[in-house]
């Protein structure tokens, strides 16, 4: 058919009918092939999701902590903030930052020096020996206190702790606080290889004191043990 007589056709229809029909209505007429199906989602399994790692599994401090959070439950009526904690680690040498204060809530410390009481220590080795809860001991008392209000005096600005168990309940009546201390600084552990000792207060470097008290504030749980 040639191509005066196809155009002559195609305005009656005719032209069309006779195409192949892959040719009249081009490749729009092929069926699409079909999506690939979507790959299934990855199950979580719900104890994953609902169980994860502790996240101060793998500090020193982690045994110190799960004592603290027991602590928080024996005397939640005392505490009136639970978001962050103190944790005096006397396990470790006063050379070491044992001093940890622990965001629960971020999950994260921060970490400072620490000194102990010279009745903890008579022989200055560096390393807490015993606990004493008597008066004029100038010994440390382990267990959990309550953080107190500011005051300003002879060490200038100071914590009051409130012991919460019998094996440290004279803690006001001995004026066992948390303080700044000269003793207490990176210079006396390069001479010394050790800090200085206290009455049994915790004692911090006197640049660090300002960071210390802000962060725990009045109402928070400080526990100081051996583990």
């Amino acid at each position: 058919m040639d191509r005066r007589t196809f155009s002559r056709l195609a305005l009656s229809g005719i032209g069309l009918a006779m195409l192949p029909r892959s040719v009249a209505f081009g490749a729009a007429a092929k069926p699409a092939s079909p999506l690939p199906a979507p790959a299934p989602a990855p199950v979580v399994p719900a104890a994953a999701a609902l169980s994860p790692p502790p996240a101060y599994a793998a500090t020193p401090y982690a045994r110190l902590l799960d004592r603290a959070r027991a602590a928080l439950d024996n005397h939640g009526g005392a505490i009136a903030l639970r978001d962050r904690v103190a944790l005096a680690d006397f396990s470790a040498a006063s050379r070491e930052l044992r001093f940890h204060i622990v965001d629960l809530v971020a999950g994260r410390a921060n970490s400072y020096l620490v000194a102990h009481g010279r009745g903890s220590d008579p022989a200055h080795s560096g390393w807490l020996h015993s606990f004493s809860n008597e008066p004029g001991s100038l010994a440390t008392s382990d267990g959990a206190y309550r953080t107190g209000e500011i005051y300003y005096g002879m060490h200038g600005a100071a914590m009051r702790l409130a012991g919460l168990e019998v094996r440290n309940s004279n803690a006001e009546a001995r004026a066992i606080v948390i303080h700044g201390a000269d003793y207490v600084s990176e210079n006396q552990i390069a001479t010394w290889g050790k800090l200085g000792r206290s009455e049994g207060c915790f004692a911090v470097a006197p640049h660090i004191l300002p960071h210390v008290l802000g962060q725990l504030g009045s109402g928070r749980l400080l526990y100081a043990d051996k583990v």
